[in-house]
Order: C-alpha cells, then sequence, then structure tokens
C-alpha cells in the first residue's frame, strides 16, 4: 500500500442531516451521512427485515421521515412502491408502460426519485417524469421524449433529477440535441429549457450523469457533467455560468461518461476517458474556465460506474475492479492507495461514505464494508448478499438499506 501522510484533523466531524435521505446522493448530493452506529455485519440471514420488490429497478431507495420509496417496473409499467421501517408496503402506484432496461444492470427505473417531504418525482427511461403526494397520489405527469423528441442514448437512462432553484431540474445529454429543463413543482410545466448540445464524437455527448445542486461564491449553482465539459448553470434561467473543457484534447468518439464527478468544497473530481483519467477543477467564476480552473491530471486512475465520494479535502475514488485512490482534491496526489479483494465482477454502483465506513456494492452481490482514514484502509466485512447489486446503499437513521435485484433489505447493528 502506497501512503504519503498529510495532517487531516477532524476528518469525519462535518455535521450533516442524517434524518433523510432525499435524493440519489442523500442529503448534499455527496453520497455522505453523518456518523453513527450503522451495521457492518450485512449477512443476509441477519437482515431486519427484507420485502421482494415488484419488479426490476437499478434507482436507489429514497427515505423522507418514516416512509421508503422505491422505484421499478410493475407488469411492464413505471411503478413506484412505499414502504415503512418494518418493511410493510404501504402504497404503489403505476405510472404507465415501461420502457424497459438494455444493459444487464439496467433497467427502466435506473433515475433515483427524489422529494422535498411535500412531493415525491419519479423519472424513468420511457421518458415520464411524475409528482406524486407522500401518499401515493397522482398530481401530475409529463413526458419529455413526447414534449422534445426521442431518447437517443445507446444505454438506459440514468441520470436522476434534482431540485434547484425552487424548480425540478432534469439534464438530457444524449446523441445529438441534449438540453437541461426545469419544470415547474405545482402542474409540471416548464419553467425554462436550455440548450446543452456541444460538437463532439460519436457517442462523446453522450451522459448518464446527475447534476449536483451547490452554492458556489454565493450564487446557487446547477454543476453537470458530460459531452467532455463540466458546466455550471443558474437555477433561475438555466443559464450557462460558465464551462471547463479539455477532458477530450484528441477529440475522441465513444467517450461517454457514467459516473458523476466527485466533490468536496468548492473541488470537483471528475472521472472521464473510460477508467483512464481523472482531474481537478476547482468550481466558480465565468465563461469558459478550461485555463484557469484546472488544478490537476492524471492519466493513470478513473472510474467508469462507480462516483467518487469527496470529504473534508480528500476524495476516496473507487475503479471498477474494487482498487481505492484516496487523493488530495487540490493536488491530485494520493495520499494511500489500496483495494478491496479483488473478483471478476465490476463495480457499477456507487460507494457512500457513512462516517468512516465506506459500503461498496459489486454487481455480483458482493457488499464490502471499507474503514477509511486519511491514513489508509481495512476492510471490515464482506457480505454476499445472493443477488445483483446495481443500487447504491442508504445509510440512514443508523440502518443501512440495501436493493437487490429482486429484493430490499434493512440492516441494523
Amino acid at each position: 500500500m502506497k501512503r504519503v501522510f498529510l495532517f487531516a484533523p477532524l476528518l469525519f466531524l462535518a455535521p450533516l442531516q442524517a434524518d433523510d435521505w432525499p435524493q440519489w446522493r442523500g442529503p448534499d448530493g455527496l453520497s455522505i451521512a453523518e456518523a453513527a452506529d450503522y451495521p457492518t455485519d450485512l449477512d443476509p440471514e441477519k437482515a431486519e427485515w427484507k420485502v421482494q420488490l415488484p419488479g426490476v429497478g437499478s434507482s436507489t431507495p429514497i427515505v423522507w421521515g418514516d416512509k421508503i420509496f422505491v422505484t421499478s417496473g410493475i407488469e411492464g409499467q413505471d411503478g413506484i412502491t412505499a414502504f415503512d421501517w418494518n418493511g410493510k408496503k404501504l402504497w404503489q402506484q403505476t405510472l404507465g408502460k415501461e420502457r424497459a432496461g438494455k444493459h444487464k444492470n439496467g433497467s427502466g427505473s435506473n433515475p433515483s426519485p427524489i422529494t422535498d417531504g411535500k412531493q415525491l418525482v419519479a423519472y424513468y427511461k420511457s421518458g415520464t417524469v411524475a409528482s406524486l403526494t407522500l401518499d401515493g397520489e397522482l398530481n401530475w405527469k409529463v413526458n419529455l421524449q413526447e414534449k422534445y423528441g426521442e431518447d437517443t442514448l445507446w444505454w438506459d437512462l440514468g441520470t436522476s433529477p434534482v431540485f434547484a432553484g425552487g424548480n425540478i431540474v432534469i439534464a438530457v445529454m444524449q446523441e445529438g440535441d441534449s438540453y437541461v429543463v426545469a419544470l415547474d413543482p405545482e402542474d409540471g410545466s416548464e419553467v425554462w429549457k436550455t440548450d446543452r448540445t456541444f460538437p463532439v464524437q460519436k457517442e462523446t455527448g453522450q451522459s448518464y450523469t446527475t447534476p449536483y445542486v451547490t452554492e458556489i461564491d454565493g450564487q446557487e449553482t446547477i454543476v453537470i457533467w458530460g459531452a467532455d465539459r463540466l458546466t455550471g448553470h443558474d437555477p433561475k434561467n438555466g443559464k450557462t455560468l460558465w464551462t471547463c473543457g479539455g477532458f477530450n484534447p484528441e477529440d475522441k468518439a465513444m467517450w461517454r461518461v457514467i459516473a458523476s464527478p466527485g466533490f468536496t468544497g468548492d473541488i470537483a473530481v471528475v472521472p472521464y476517458g473510460r477508467t483512464k483519467f481523472s482531474a481537478g477543477v476547482r468550481m466558480g467564476g465565468s465563461g469558459d474556465i478550461t485555463d484557469s480552473a484546472r488544478l490537476w491530471e492524471r492519466d493513470d486512475i478513473g472510474a467508469d460506474c462507480p462516483t467518487p465520494v469527496g470529504r473534508n479535502g480528500m476524495i476516496f475514488l473507487l475503479n471498477d475492479r474494487g482498487k481505492i485512490h484516496c487523493l488530495s482534491a487540490e493536488s491530485g496526489e494520493d495520499l494511500w492507495v489500496d483495494a478491496i479483494p479483488r473478483a471478476a465482477a465490476k463495480y457499477y454502483s456507487s460507494p457512500i461514505l457513512a462516517g468512516d465506513l465506506l459500503y461498496c456494492a459489486r454487481e455480483d452481490g458482493m457488499l464490502t464494508v471499507v474503514r477509511v482514514s486519511a491514513k489508509g484502509m481495512k476492510v471490515v466485512s464482506q457480505n454476499e448478499m445472493g443477488e445483483r447489486l446495481a443500487a447504491a446503499p442508504v445509510p440512514v437513521n443508523e440502518k443501512l438499506l440495501v436493493r437487490g435485484v429482486e429484493h430490499l433489505y434493512c440492516f441494523a447493528k
């Protein structure tokens, strides 16, 4: 194991909301839960409960208060189901014809739903966007593909919606015409729509990433990654505030992106180039910030599917084969490098950090718990779930929700 020792005080003490998990990457969109007594023995036979899911989906469950929401196909329809914390089904809703998944780890329900505690919003490969009450009543439903044009992604739509500027924002980055659209939470009508089409080679404009909403220099900003560019947008009107390029200097084809950037402070760590590259970018400014914002580049690390996790100036980058780099976000230097015991299967799920525990789910059903610090890592447990895993685990209320291809599990210590 290679190590570079740096002083990093109070590494895991930043206060974060722990009661809810309202979107794919948690309360702040960072894949982080505050330190708590989370379980590490994840033997399926010792689960607090498990329930059979009504159909296939690769979305991450979300949580608000006493309700857990999971999207999936239901008898050929786009669907969503609500459970309580005993695993009891509270309600189930179908929302129109499903477009089934194409990839073995994909589905028609790849995007994770979102909630603000008032409404629940779900988005599907079919193009359907639906708003429901938390009790399962339909508020409204629209279809982006019927309204703005067909889906031209080669694989299964993966980007999740976000709340920004008081609206529901969805990025559609595909072959040809790409755009970002904001929908009114009241009725699903268009608030604004902005073009995000760039001149790129075949497939390179296709992106399966999810926007990140943060405040940069006092400005609420939607950060979007795809088509060889990291862009910042004003949630009020979709206007592009800044653009950072230079991620594909040879203008190569087939450089679609799946993993979203990892974030810590005002730095984004962007994996690209199909596992071979990563770069650090200081977000903010105006116009073309390519030259001024690039902090570092590396051509020896990357991740195709797992999104990195950042905290307190560090980035934990899990690659598709289980190797973990702990990086300084500022310099790109390795603080340490280690690995989860390797297997033929890959990591399609993104790692989640709960306190100092990094939960890493592999496609073959192995769920590994790794204890991490500024100085290194230790594998705490490896747990065979017995079914395929593509969704990220959810640590909330000192429990861990694990969504498999067939079941939803709840673990407690």
